[in-house]
């Protein structure tokens, strides 16, 4: 029997255990409090939202020289009597409709029938509906009653048993007056909870503030003052306009039944007031009561097509055009993020939690942006990429998936160049895959994965060209270049122009005039792909050869018929020496080829050191300023350009 050996834990592997069984351990105690305690959480959690909603009008009192005090109590109670005032409209309205529903069943009835008449009464559906209504009403028959043996009963034969009645005695007015206000007590109570801590969270509304700046971290008061601050701003005005266009909303949606002849038209429209604070289905739920109403009430079928089309018309014209006006487009939340808080909310608080899991999910959202130590409530549920850019292009490159590497490169062309691409992009994701080779974490079979798909995903680019966008108006699927832009902002670097391949010199028409070799790794290889590439799309021909080319017993027997350029790829910092040697061995091979290096490493400290070691001709850190050396050499400009000594071009030593 081999024994088992086991492998000593190292103490991080130790810490990350333990802090993940906490983290496990303290989310299942923050559930079960949030269930267990709902009926405390409940009132706060509609406190805080409309804290939110009533900051905006206690700061409008307060400039006009109101006490706060005076401010916050007549703020909440006016808001509060609003509150009241529509609850007892949708008392009333339920009343109502709840008298007139037995009205409805003939209208109900006869659309049943003439659905059967134009699916056809003998439909096997119809005989199985049919034969189970026989078998219901075989099973509600009450049982035979087995006659009575004389023997064994006590009364005579034919004897109706006497019924005998229970009786209440009246109540009196104590106990009427108990059973009245016994259903008032916990809404009265949730209602008085909830007015008292909207009264306290708006007087001590400082306080708060610095006890979530104590709890959030004090080290650096000027940023968390600030971020919480530009927070709650954020959040009270998103509120507010949430509640004004929902409101618009059901002044629209009860407006429009009232005139189609919906009953209770005001019920339906506080509803779709209320049920649109839900993003996707608020308004899906809000217009499916008007339509069963409208299919009960009207025999015919015009009344149901008309609500129909007033919610059909409504909800894209304030979601669509509107809302993207008022407020944005969006709340901040991914659409996972919204069913998923809506179902944890919901299973926790029933159908209020429904209504609150957008703002409460969005407050957090908000403390996670302007929080550091909550930033991963950002990453779970905000609609910001969670990855970068240049995290996305390395993470395709790595599964294998060129398409929506490309996909994504699409939308980022429609305002940037390709140049600015490669660049920005997808050499700063080829640098992230050389950290991970330093690192020895990536093996060969990884590396020749990643260049592979680098080929697929040049090819899938063949066709654009590296000009700049015409126009200047945003695109809807924009959101690559914006997180590109926080960290590179757009340069106002002239275009490179696109070459006429009859108008180059001779040694520039051939389709090997520029030789991209990768210098030591498949990494530097797929750099070399996307410069050759950059090359095609100036109109300057171009061929790759990998870093094994550039070994003593291979560089004897590369091809170079029609080469009048070189360049040399480095994603990763190389040594000197390489460097050196490898110019060396190409300057034997190909003397009347002139010899660029491009490296692409991100802050390359010793870069003169560099530039001297290799003793090459040309010198770039950049796509774009390889790709316009590329193009000042095929127009015979080098020596009419001093501005290329900026772009790093070198006298030939």
């Amino acid at each position: 029997m081999i024994p088992t050996v086991i492998k000593p834990q190292s103490p991080d592997d130790v810490s990350a255990m333990v802090f993940t069984v906490g983290a496990a351990i303290l989310s299942i105690i923050i559930v079960s409090a949030l269930y267990l305690g709902r009926e405390i959480f409940v009132p706060v959690a509609l406190a805080i939202l409309l804290s939110f909603v009533l900051a905006a009008p206690v700061r409008l009192m307060q400039r006009l020289h109101a006490p706060r005090a005076l401010a916050v109590v007549g703020v909440v109670l006016f808001a509060f009597a609003i509150i009241f005032a529509l609850g007892s409209v949708i008392a009333t309205q339920l009343n109502g409709l709840a008298g007139d529903l037995p009205k409805y069943q003939v209208t109900i009835l006869s659309k049943i029938q003439s659905v059967r008449g134009v699916a056809g009464g003998s439909s096997t559906l119809e005989r199985a509906a049919g034969m189970l209504q026989d078998l219901g009403k075989e099973l509600d028959k009450p049982k035979s009653v087995a006659p009575a043996n004389p023997l064994t009963s006590g009364t005579p034969t034919g004897v109706k048993p006497v019924p005998v009645e229970v009786l209440q005695p009246d109540p009196g007015a104590l106990e009427s007056l108990r059973s009245l206000i016994a259903p008032l007590v916990s809404p009265l109570a949730t209602t008085g909870i909830i007015v008292i801590f909207v009264i306290f969270i708006l007087i001590q509304r400082e306080d708060l503030r610095n006890r979530l700046i104590r709890l959030a971290g004090s080290h650096d008061l000027q940023r968390t003052t600030a971020a919480l601050d530009d927070a709650a701003a954020r959040l009270s005005r998103l509120f507010l306009n949430q509640l004004m266009l929902n409101t618009g909303f059901g002044v629209l949606i009860g407006t429009g039944l009232w005139l189609i002849g919906i009953p209770s038209a005001a019920l339906w429209g506080i509803l779709a007031a209320v049920l649109r604070f839900v993003p996707y289905i608020g308004s899906i739920i809000a217009a499916a009561f008007p339509l069963a109403l409208a299919v009960a009430v009207d025999p015919g079928w015009w009344m149901l097509a008309w609500t129909a089309a007033l919610f059909f018309v409504i909800e894209p014209l304030v979601g669509q055009v509107v809302e993207p006006l008022l407020y944005g487009r969006t709340t901040g939340l991914s659409p996972v993020a919204v069913v998923v808080s809506a179902t944890f909310w919901t299973a926790l608080w029933g159908p209020i939690g429904l209504v609150l899991a957008t703002p409460l999910t969005v407050c957090l959202v908000v403390l996670g942006r302007h929080v550091e130590r909550l930033s991963f409530l950002d990453v779970m549920f905000g609609d910001r990429p969670a990855l970068s850019p240049p995290e996305i292009f390395y993470q395709r490159m790595l599964a294998g998936d060129p398409t929506e590497a490309a996909e994504k490169a699409e939308q980022f062309l429609k305002e940037r160049s390709l140049a600015a691409y490669y660049d920005e992009v997808a050499i700063k994701g080829m640098q992230l895959a050389q950290s991970d080779l330093d690192r020895a974490a990536l093996d060969q079979t990884r590396l020749t994965r990643i260049r592979d798909t680098v080929v697929e995903f040049v090819d899938d680019l063949s066709e654009q060209d590296d000009g700049r966008p015409v126009g200047n108006e945003r695109t809807v699927d924009a959101e690559a270049v914006d997180a590109v832009e926080a960290v590179a902002p757009a340069s106002d670097q002239p275009d490179i122009p696109v070459l006429d391949a009859a108008a180059l010199p001779e040694q520039f028409r051939g389709e090997n005039a520029v030789l991209c070799i990768g210098g030591r790794t498949k990494l530097d290889e797929a750099a070399a792909i996307m410069f050759s590439q950059l090359c095609r799309a100036h109109g300057v021909g171009s061929r790759v050869e990998g870093p094994e080319a550039l070994s003593t017993a291979n560089i004897f027997r590369l091809e170079t018929s029609g080469v009048a350029l070189v360049c040399l790829s480095y994603i990763g910092m190389t040594s000197p020496a390489h460097l050196r040697y490898a110019v060396r061995r190409l300057r034997r091979k190909l003397p009347q080829a002139s010899i660029m290096v491009g490296c692409w490493a991100e802050g390359v400290v010793n870069i003169e050191e560099l530039r001297e070691t290799a003793k090459a001709d040309l010198f770039a850190t950049s796509l774009r300023e390889a790709a316009q050396i590329v193009v000042s050499l095929a127009k015979g400009q080098v020596d009419a350009m001093p501005s290329l000594e900026g772009l790093g071009v070198l006298a030939r030593a």
